[in-house]
């Protein structure tokens, strides 16, 4: 039987923050140019001032060598920004109107 809960964010983001030392044979989306994306993110998302979208910091999401990664519920979209750029897209076209930026997806391997 499905659990009837409530939605409470119409966007959830979980940006990967792990840091591990340069040359780690895993890498880390930190090492990897998170740092200024995510405080972009960050900012982007405070300046909607929608309650209805979040922003969470994780630790590792697993695919450390794809990484800088976030990953957004509940859609569960996969995204590799490179760029504040892309952030910006990502935040306009995806959590304000609604339109996931293909272009940024990525579909991770286990």
């Amino acid at each position: 039987m499905p659990l009837d809960i409530p939605q409470v964010f119409k966007v959830h983001v979980f940006a990967c923050f792990q840091q591990r030392p340069p040359g780690h044979p895993r890498g880390s989306c930190q090492t990897a140019g998170g740092g200024p994306l995510w405080d972009r993110l960050s900012a982007k998302i405070e300046g909607l001032g929608n309650p209805e979208i979040s922003m969470t910091a994780t630790g590792c999401l697993g695919f450390c060598r794809a990484g800088p990664l976030m990953v957004v519920y509940p859609a569960g979209i996969w995204y590799r920004p490179q760029t504040t750029d892309d952030i910006d897209e990502i935040v306009k076209s995806h959590f304000v109107e609604g339109n996931p930026v293909e272009r940024l997806i990525i579909v991770p391997q286990l």
